[in-house]
């Protein structure tokens, strides 16, 4: 892939980040899902790529667009997967909170996980634990292990945790150990690529998400020299059968980076809506202009670039969360 497609792919995210920031604290998740969803299927018919939705907004009879299987692009440019959550974090944009932002990752056709809408557990961590832990050892092996291999007092070792009631059992360990545990609300994706930044002070990234954030994370993670591993955790039946149709004959099984986001070049893009681990989220400067805040990321360069775009608004036209478009200017 050329390394001028991530300037590419970023202008998507923006647009999406654009859209759905006007529903911030309007109390309409779905306005603002389906403004950020339109904005970048849109805007992917002028990116050179003959793409392939892997990682979307639901299979075709739950979509009507961004749905797992659909071709995106001008098919003048590499084949390739993509993986996209238009808006992680709806009730965040829609109650007026933290962390929210438009992602999307490319990869190398055939190469990223096809991963059923359903639990997986989480383990990501940053370089210097890359390839040194296990999903399989319960969690107070694996701090204690971090602290080891980090030179960390358990004290000093801080672990990222969703804030979410099936996580109870996590949090009373991580207390009884001593170590110091950020919650938050949302952002999945967020919160596992913290683990991995150099200057975000989070070492280890717990407990269970989404699986498509997985993918997501996983594609970041390459990007970032660090690790996450994941496992499927079906409910039910239904839950089961969705893994076995996606190819996944053992669900109980560690997936690693490499399961989900290949081996090959991979590029991630993010461009914050509501500010959160880190981002920054849209800002309306003026009548005239809006800044996003966004970070691009390439596997084979391991560069990380963070880009503050001023955009100018008259003539730019953002889907409004409904069937008609609007003028962001003119709102």
């Amino acid at each position: 892939m050329e390394r001028e497609l991530a300037l590419e792919i970023v202008r998507v995210t923006e647009l999406g980040a654009l859209a759905a920031a006007r529903w911030t604290g309007r109390g309409d998740k779905m306005a603002a899902d389906d403004a950020a969803t339109t904005a970048i299927r849109t805007m992917f018919d002028s990116v050179s790529i003959d793409g392939t939705v892997v990682i979307g907004e639901g299979e075709m009879d739950e979509a009507p667009m961004l749905y797992i299987g659909e071709r995106v692009g001008n098919r003048r440019g590499p084949a390739v997967d993509i993986a996209v959550d238009p808006l992680e974090g709806t009730e965040v944009v829609a109650s007026g909170l933290h962390n929210a932002q438009s992602i999307i990752a490319v990869a190398d056709r055939g190469t990223l996980l096809h991963a059923p809408d359903i639990y997986m557990e989480k383990l990501a961590c940053g370089p210097e634990l890359a390839g040194k832990l296990s999903l399989d050892d319960d969690h107070e092996t694996t701090v204690r292990r971090a602290s080891a291999l980090t030179g960390k007092a358990l004290s000093d070792l801080t672990v990222l945790v969703l804030d979410r009631k099936r996580h109870e059992a996590l949090i009373a360990t991580l207390r009884r150990l001593g170590v110091r545990i950020r919650l938050i609300g949302h952002g999945d994706v967020a919160g596992a690529i913290a683990a991995a930044l150099p200057d975000s002070n989070v070492d280890l990234y717990m407990g269970s998400g989404g699986a498509p954030e997985g993918v997501l994370a996983a594609a970041a993670l390459r990007c970032l020299g660090g690790e996450i591993q994941g496992r499927l955790l079906p409910e039910n039946a239904v839950d089961l059968q969705r893994c076995l149709s996606m190819g996944i004959t053992h669900p109980a099984h560690i997936l690693t980076m490499e399961d989900m986001a290949g081996t090959g070049d991979v590029i991630f893009a993010a461009t914050g809506i509501a500010s959160g681990e880190f981002l920054s989220g849209v800002r309306q400067l003026s009548k005239d202009r809006a800044e996003t805040h966004s970070v691009i990321m390439r596997a084979s360069s391991r560069t990380i670039r963070y880009l503050r775009t001023i955009h100018y608004l008259p003539g730019k036209v953002i889907p409004q969360g409904t069937s008609e478009s609007v003028d962001m200017a003119a709102g």
